[in-house]
């Protein structure tokens, strides 16, 4: 199957092209490789994914934001199903830069999502995130609940990318899947994610900053849990549902062939133990700097999975102790510690 997946040299999107790739896959990665972090993390995921290059993988270098670019690579590469991970990433900075939110994940994805209606696109799977709850308390986070109170730019964004794909999936029957991603961690990962942030401020004998005085709670969702259930989520693209009623009408369906999932661990865990997990595969006590939550933050994210793991036959089963060993592993070796 030939596969559009922007994002490619992104933390989950690299994980996924590699094994798109491993499982015989034509892959088309788009990256526009923005400083928002470290290049050359994105560089030696790229380098990886290219030596497929010739068999493959294709690489194309640019924005979803550039229209003409993506009606181009379209005709060219011919895919079939497209999955954008591509996304100003982030719920912090959005509070400092949101116009690169609007560019990149209302413009961008609306370039995209009219590419994969003139192109016929059997499937189009697209990231939304867990942080479209907003202000919602009631855990775990169903998808049958109200996501109508952001408390980011980043979380509206990806809210309005799940009402423009609905809308397209009904008015031109296109097949699309959003996902709610909760937390996603492991190697590759990026540096802004509390993952990484501890793991070399712990190594450098620095001290970790703990938001919310540690009183914090994610469903942390290993990365190959995620692509396991992204593999399976593309060979599936949704259908009506017959049984929608339009007079109570649910928001984990639609008459249209459209549907949401969150995609987590249904495990959630206090911030407090994944940094003793972290400690433990260091084997060294982090010092540690408690502050307030911070502007667009949640205190808990629980992610209620019941209806994607009776999608898709798969639930995530990866122990944060097991996950967090393995980007530490990782992490001394990349960084040759």
């Amino acid at each position: 199957m030939k596969i559009l997946v922007t994002g490619a040299a992104g933390f989950i999107g690299f994980h996924l092209c590699k094994r798109l790739l491993e499982l015989g896959n034509d892959v088309i990665g788009l990256d526009n490789l923005n400083d928002y972090y470290d290049v050359n993390l994105k560089l030696a995921r790229l380098n990886i994914l290219k030596e497929f290059t010739g068999l493959s993988f294709d690489f194309i270098k640019g924005n979803l934001e550039d229209k003409e670019l993506i009606i181009s690579s379209f005709k060219k590469f011919k895919p079939k199903v497209v999955v954008n991970l591509a996304a100003q990433a982030g719920v912090r900075y959005s509070l400092q830069n949101p116009d690169s939110y609007v560019q990149s994940n209302i413009v961008g994805f609306l370039n995209l999502i009219e590419c994969c209606k003139d192109n016929n696109i059997e499937h189009f799977v697209y990231a939304s995130s867990s942080s479209v709850y907003g202000g919602n308390t009631n855990l775990p986070f169903s998808e049958s609940q109200n996501v109508d109170h952001p408390v980011s730019l980043y979380a509206a964004t990806k809210k309005s990318n799940e009402l423009i794909a609905h809308s397209y999936s009904h008015l031109y029957k296109l097949s699309s899947t959003g996902l709610r991603f909760f937390t996603v961690y492991g190697p590759w990962g990026r540096p802004d994610m509390a993952l990484f942030l501890f793991t070399k401020a712990i190594i450098n004998n620095e001290p970790i900053q703990i938001y919310n005085n540690g009183e914090m709670i994610r469903d942390f969702t290993y990365i190959d849990d995620i692509v396991e259930s992204l593999i399976r989520i593309i060979s599936k693209p949704p259908n009506s549902d017959s049984n929608f009623d339009s007079y109570f009408p649910n928001p984990s369906s639609s008459w249209a062939p459209h549907r949401v999932f969150n995609i987590g661990n249904s495990n959630p865990t206090p911030l407090m133990s994944f940094i003793l997990a972290i400690e433990e595969s260091l084997g060294v006590e982090a010092k540690k700097i408690y502050l307030p939550i911070q502007p667009g933050d949640v205190p808990a994210t629980s992610a209620n999975t019941d209806l994607l793991e009776k999608w898709i036959d798969y639930k995530p089963s990866t122990t944060v102790k097991k996950g967090v060993m393995n980007f530490v592993n990782w992490y001394k070796s990349f960084y040759e510690i």
